[in-house]
């Protein structure tokens, strides 16, 4: 099966960034991709909350998760949208920071809401506060699709292993994480992360990125890693997406993952696990 990590340069206006994402996705469908994936916050990059709130949605309203449902059926395609920003009826106005996964059919068939919010100082001149701005998620999601079976998770959710552990516990094959890695951390942290993820779970990552210098009309402008990854159930790094936006190919195998788990069983089966499926 072959999905396809698209890697972008979002800007803080949503119907700018649109029409790029969807040219990317025409070029992941025109490459032979059947699942393609976008990364963390696809719609907006901005660190500015008054003009979150001038350009955000709630999900029923958002532009880009219209578009891309729209997309997905008209392909043919499984499309994860990494995540979106999006208004909710949170106490306080805070946002939810929520990836998406889409069938063939332009159907939403699983939502997951970024648990573990990135509130850290990297250093005296970055600091991020994703809490102040974006209410947390508190279930993991799993859904089962003909592609294999996919554990949503988001960005910083990387760094709590117990995570992706449970996730793979409970039958994952696939495990997602899309995001917009400071590039600081980025490049001390990023694909030892990911390859560790994928050794203890015996699962294939996906993990679509944005990258370079984002636009921003208004508050201090963000840089991001890029570099979206694909990375094998063995630990190899099979996919790597550069620092420029663009489309990245990788042919998956799923008899890996048992090959993989086979070798070092570590990984046991929990049917107990109650997320959402």
């Amino acid at each position: 099966m072959r999905a396809a990590l698209l890697q972008l340069n979002s800007s803080d206006d949503p119907a700018v960034n649109l029409p790029a994402t969807l040219d990317l996705v025409d070029q992941a469908v025109a490459g032979g991709a059947r699942f393609v994936l976008t990364p963390e916050v696809t719609n907006c990059v901005s660190p500015s909350r008054a003009r979150q709130m001038a350009v955000l949605q709630v999900e029923d309203k958002d532009p880009t998760l219209a578009a891309l449902s729209k997309a997905a059926r008209h392909h043919g395609v499984w499309i994860l949208i990494g995540s979106l920003a999006v208004k909710t009826d949170s106490t306080g106005g805070r946002f939810a920071n929520r990836s998406f996964l889409i069938s063939d059919a332009g159907q939403i068939v699983a939502r997951y809401d970024k648990i573990h919010m990135f509130d850290v100082t990297i250093s005296d001149s970055e600091t991020y506060r994703e809490s102040a701005g974006y209410k947390p998620g508190e279930r993991a999601v799993l859904a089962q699709t003909p592609l294999g079976t996919v554990g949503m998770t988001i960005c910083y959710d990387l760094r709590f292993p117990h995570l992706y552990r449970s996730l793979a516990q409970a039958g994952a094959q696939i495990l997602t994480v899309p995001s917009a890695f400071s590039p600081v951390s980025g490049a001390a942290h990023w694909e030892p992360l990911l390859r560790a993820r994928a050794i203890e779970t015996g699962c294939y990552v996906l993990a679509p990125a944005q990258c370079g210098t984002h636009a921003a009309s208004e508050g201090k402008v963000r840089k991001t890693h890029g570099h979206s990854l694909a990375i094998a159930p063995w630990g190899e790094v099979i996919a790597d997406g550069g620092t420029d936006p663009g489309c990245v190919f990788v042919d998956l195998d799923l008899a890996e993952i048992e090959a993989a788990r086979s070798r070092i069983p570590s990984v046991t089966t929990n049917p107990a696990f109650d997320g959402p499926v």
